[in-house]
């Protein structure tokens, strides 16, 4: 019979949201797995080399081993979420989500533009609503990830987000350094040798150039270019050869409006941080709608294996009192016809018992399905899962009368999409800045400082030269300011009309509005959905009930039933019809206490309480193991 389970307890502004988050995430609760995290190392050559992620781990986690006895898989609530946490593949495929937002914020760390996260739920487990399999969990769907550019509702829910990270240019922030040399040998025909006094002419000449390159978050940029040749000729009339040359040039480039300051040239860092959040938002948000399939799926077990316990001992009752009456007629106390009622009645309870165990199958499936990693083991798949944790409607009225101001409050509170949508707009708010900051002209402070250096031997026939003659000693005349050359100047650039920077700085200024409306929608639709959840947990409290009244008065009903036929007043075929109709009552039972189970699972989902009620750890969903008890 049905038993006990458990029992259960139950608009700021944007800033102070987004504090809290942080807070949040400050904490610790969301980390990358270890196992996904990009490899570190202090070897500079490292830079240079590709790295490779760690092939999944497909075996199941030692956990499901220690359920089984006698070839049963014995699970409770507790049991299968936990199981969940370290097998579900929805779960293991949102899992690199995490790592896949780090490499965002080692990308525009650079520098570069971000390139996005996830903000969608992986919907690939069947079960509890999903993929088409049984009722009562939300965003039903197919399998697949639903993917968000840069940010929570990226293209969805009418949205629009394409000036996400718009501004001007920024430059990368890893420094660079090119490094060009070369020989080169020419030969130049001379149409007249006084010019040269040779014909033809023959130049060899040896470079080598460098140029170091680094680029600052404030609009700066420095670059440092040292060039050196060596050249030597055929030619009597050139005074040096070999000539050694040496130039060198130290740049300073500061924008002083569009591009100025840290504001648009973090905006991209700043945005991947706020994605970071965002995804771990998603995860959680990931974890809730697992734990919430996985409850689903474990009610719908439980009522499909009450409703062929109900209909075993249906099929029991009506094969015994099939027996009764073949034994009767034998005697003929009873007509033939009773014999016959008895058994079309018998056959009528044996096809609902195959349909009643057909579904416990496919439940099964669908429980093992969602909590492991494999399921090729064929001992595994024919496997039967025996609930130990059966259905009750206790405290039911506490908890259908819960305060809905209360509940409300909790779920604005704890709903992972409100809070994806507060990052969201922090992002919208950093791009509307650098599209501001685009408009304006382009003017920048331009300077340099260089020198040149010469040294090298004399040719015979020409009067001999101070100059040096070795390579260092052209480098000390480009390094001691006796040849220098300086420059300090200011670049401007004015886009006359400025459409096209104009359209994005408006646009972003519509998206911006646009996504502040689509918040207000979701917290209005959040409120609806917790005052939908709590009327469905006071509607199905109210039917659990009724039915339960009505199975104790169908009880009795058989009871004295059943008292008569034994004392010979009454027949077999009322007795039959009165225990035919308290198998119905009983999965009428059945039936409304799985929808109040559902019901408390969904005003959880719905207040964002999911993962509290179920004692559920985000960090144990990270890492794939569950390091505590679940109450």
């Amino acid at each position: 019979m049905i038993g006990c389970f458990r029992g259960r307890g139950f608009g700021t502004t944007l800033m102070a949201t987004i504090f809290v988050l942080t807070a949040g995430v400050a904490q610790g609760q969301i980390s990358t797995p270890e196992s996904l995290a990009m490899p570190q190392s202090h070897n500079p050559l490292r830079s240079y080399m590709g790295e490779k992620a760690a092939q999944p781990a497909l075996t199941n986690s030692p956990r499901l081993d220690r359920l089984i006895r006698d070839g049963k898989l014995y699970l409770s609530l507790k049991d299968a979420i936990a199981l969940a946490l370290e097998n579900n593949l929805d779960l293991a495929i949102a899992r690199y989500n995490l790592p896949i937002a780090d490499t965002d914020v080692l990308r525009t760390q650079a520098g570069g533009s971000f390139r996005g996260v996830n903000t969608g739920v992986v919907q690939g487990t069947p079960g509890g609503g999903i993929g088409g399999f049984g009722t009562g969990a939300p965003g039903a769907g197919a399998g697949g990830t639903t993917s968000g550019a840069g940010g929570a509702g990226a293209g969805a829910s009418g949205l629009v987000q394409s000036t996400l990270g718009v501004g001007t240019p920024v430059s990368s922030y890893d420094p660079s350094l090119s490094v060009n040399a070369g020989i080169e040998h020419l030969t130049l025909p001379q149409s007249n040798k006084a010019t040269y006094g040779i014909s033809p002419l023959q130049l060899n000449t040896a470079q080598v150039n460098a140029n170091f390159t680094q680029s600052f978050s404030a609009g700066t940029t420095i670059s440092f270019m040292f060039d050196n040749s060596r050249q030597t000729t055929n030619s009597p009339d050139f005074v040096l050869s070999p000539a050694l040359n040496a130039y060198y040039r130290f740049t300073f480039q500061q924008q002083l409006l569009a591009g100025f300051g840290f504001g648009p040239n973090l905006r991209y860092l700043r945005i991947a941080k706020n994605n970071k959040k965002i995804s771990d938002i998603a995860f959680k948000d990931q974890v809730m709608a697992t734990v919430t399939q996985i409850e689903n799926i474990y009610w719908d077990m439980v009522s499909a294996y009450e409703q062929a316990r109900v209909n075993e001992q249906s099929l029991a009752f009506a094969n015994q009192t099939l027996d009764n009456a073949k034994k009767q007629l034998q005697l003929e106390s009873i007509p033939e016809m009773d014999v016959m009622k008895a058994e079309a009645e018998a056959s009528k309870r044996d096809q609902d018992l195959t349909v009643a165990r057909t579904n416990l199958e496919l439940q099964e499936s669908l429980m093992k399905n969602a909590l492991t990693k494999s399921l090729d083991d064929p001992a595994l798949q024919e496997m039967p899962v025996v609930p130990t944790d059966q259905m009750q409607a206790a405290n039911t009225e506490a908890e259908a009368n819960a305060p809905i101001l209360d509940l409300i409050d909790q779920a604005l509170r704890n709903r992972p999409e409100l809070l994806e949508t507060d990052v969201d707009l922090v992002n919208r708010q950093i791009s509307r800045q650098a599209a501001r900051n685009a408009l304006l002209p382009s003017l920048s402070l331009v300077g340099y400082y260089g020198g040149s250096g010469l040294a090298g031997l004399v040719t015979p026939g020409n009067p001999s030269s101070n100059v040096p003659t070795d390579l260092l000693g052209s480098w000390q005349n480009a390094f001691n300011n006796s040849s220098s050359d300086y420059y300090v100047g200011l670049n401007l650039n004015i886009p006359f009309r400025n459409r096209v920077v104009k359209a994005d700085q408006y646009r972003s200024e519509l998206e911006y509005r646009q996504a502040g409306l689509r918040k207000e929608q979701l917290r209005k639709q959040i409120r609806i959905e917790v005052r939908n959840a709590q009327y469905a947990l006071e509607q199905s409290r109210a039917r659990v009930e009724s039915a339960r009244k009505a199975r104790d008065l169908v009880e009795r009903t058989f009871e004295i039933t059943k008292k008569e036929q034994d004392l010979g007043s009454g027949s077999s075929y009322q007795t039959m019809t009165a225990q035919r109709d308290l198998s119905l009552s009983e999965l009428d039972l059945v039936n409304a206490m799985t929808v109040y189970e559902k019901a408390r699972v969904e005003l959880d989902r719905a207040t964002g309480a999911t993962l509290e009620h179920n004692g559920v750890l985000i960090q144990d969903a990270v890492t794939g193991t569950v390091t505590a008890s679940t109450p």
